[in-house]
């Protein structure tokens, strides 16, 4: 098959096509419509996100609800040794402990002097009268 004259070298009689011009495409409001719909996609992935404020912090608590149960569940599963759990009673003991000298110290802070000194005097004669009795 022969093929045409025309592909052989560029000719300037015949016309160039041209691409269609969209009018849609080149309206004002569709360029603005495309222009936010690109800068959700960059913020929040592929769709924009309409939902109401009220039931996004539903289905966060949710999430984090499923991921607590999930943690229990791996921590129950988990087996304590002996050792781990000796551990956390001295841990907890040394708490309390804590918590007993921060109420003792907070009380102390609290009297006034002349109950601080009371109590003072009264050790020193307990311990002046306890070195008599032993000697």
């Amino acid at each position: 098959m022969a093929e045409p004259d025309y592909l052989e070298g560029p000719c300037d009689e015949l016309i160039k096509p041209k691409k269609l011009i969209n009018p849609v495409k080149t309206s004002r409001n569709h360029q603005d419509l495309h222009r936010e719909l690109l800068m959700n996609q960059k913020r929040s992935g592929p769709t924009p996100q309409n939902k109401p404020e009220l039931q996004k912090v539903l289905e966060k608590r949710k999430r984090e609800q499923v991921l607590k149960a999930q943690r229990e569940e791996q921590e129950a599963h988990k087996k304590r040794s002996d050792l781990e759990i000796e551990l956390l009673k001295r841990q907890q003991k040394l708490e309390q402990l804590e918590l007993e000298q921060q109420k003792n110290e907070e009380e102390q802070e609290n009297t006034p002097e002349f109950v601080k000194m009371k109590s003072n005097l009264r050790r020193t004669r307990q311990e002046e009268g306890g070195e008599e009795r032993t000697t």
